[in-house]
């Protein structure tokens, strides 16, 4: 089907630059006939759009997490995106807890929510170039924001009697991380790596002797997808959408108990016998998130408003 492609990069677009900037361009593109649609696969609807409409919304941080909200987010969620979702053909997100969120949250009705998943790239996997820095490391691909949870993740590596571990995190090394792993005797084994570049990423995982998420919030989470693409053992929190990503492939903790993510992390750590059955189960996980998948699902999605 033909196409027209509107470019929000640069902008941020849960913002008013970038709903600016959307529905300038909106509103020049002249709707040819009354089949055409607009998609949008990020949290994208615009207000001057009057044909069908099928957008994304990867989940509700914005309105869920009062670090990731703000006046101008909660209004635009309000008189944006909730009258969006009853006006378009069909609201597509990423899990089936973003899902249930969706529907909790605006009242539509179950059909006009779909699950269309994510996928993971095929450059994640067993083989390839390993990261290795001469000794066994956690790893967690993470960014700064307090959901993350890494002070909790911190407080429970100092109870871990691993003292040859070390625990990598990806991202900057902000002054809160380092303030506190220095509160509790562990930062020279705490390793920031800055960003990894992305063609980097599958070796750091494959060098991993485990991959964490502990974070309080996640509407997918790919970092335990990638860590399973790849043969590592994963060990993230028991809440929101990541225990239907990893299923039975990963070990499942409390993000709000450091013992319990110590305790996590020290089993899949030194449980040899359940990292392979870890490694295993977690390869055929990985298989199950394919992007051809979920090209078909939005197509067909799409497809279904021109019947």
């Amino acid at each position: 089907m033909p196409q027209n492609t509107i470019d929000l990069s640069g902008t941020d677009p849960v913002s008013w630059r970038g709903l600016l900037n959307l529905e300038r361009q909106v509103t020049s593109y002249k709707i040819q006939s009354r089949s055409d649609i607009f998609f949008s696969p990020g949290y994208t609807p615009p207000v001057s759009w009057r044909g069908p409409m099928v957008f994304t919304i990867h989940d509700l941080i914005h309105i869920d997490v009062q670090e990731e909200s703000s006046l101008f987010k909660t209004l635009y969620y309000n008189a944006v995106v909730r009258p969006s979702m009853s006006r378009a053909q069909r609201v597509l997100t990423v899990s089936e807890y973003s899902r249930q969120r969706l529907l909790e949250w605006s009242g539509v009705s179950p059909e006009q929510v779909v699950v269309v998943g994510n996928g993971v790239d095929a450059t994640f996997s067993p083989e390839g170039a390993v990261h290795r820095p001469g000794y066994p490391y956690i790893l967690y691909v993470r960014n700064t924001k307090p959901h993350k949870n890494v002070a909790e993740l911190l407080r429970a590596f100092a109870l871990m009697n691993m003292s040859d571990v070390r625990l990598l995190l990806s991202g900057v090394a902000d002054d809160d991380t380092r303030h506190e792993a220095l509160r509790l005797g562990i930062l020279e084994r705490i390793v920031f790596t800055g960003r990894i570049p992305e063609a980097d990423l599958p070796a750091y995982y494959r060098g991993a002797a485990v991959v964490t998420m502990p974070s309080l919030y996640e509407g997918f989470g790919l970092p335990p997808l990638e860590g399973m693409a790849c043969g590592v053992p994963v060990v993230v929190s028991d809440s929101t959408s990541l225990p239907e990503v990893v299923g039975d492939a990963g070990l499942l903790i409390d993000p709000r108990s450091a013992e319990s993510v110590a305790d996590g992390l020290t089993r899949a750590l030194s449980d040899t016998a359940l990292r392979q059955q870890m490694r295993e189960r977690g390869l055929e996980r990985a298989k199950l998130f394919k992007w051809d998948d979920v090209a078909d699902r939005v197509r067909r999605v799409l497809g279904e408003q021109y019947t």
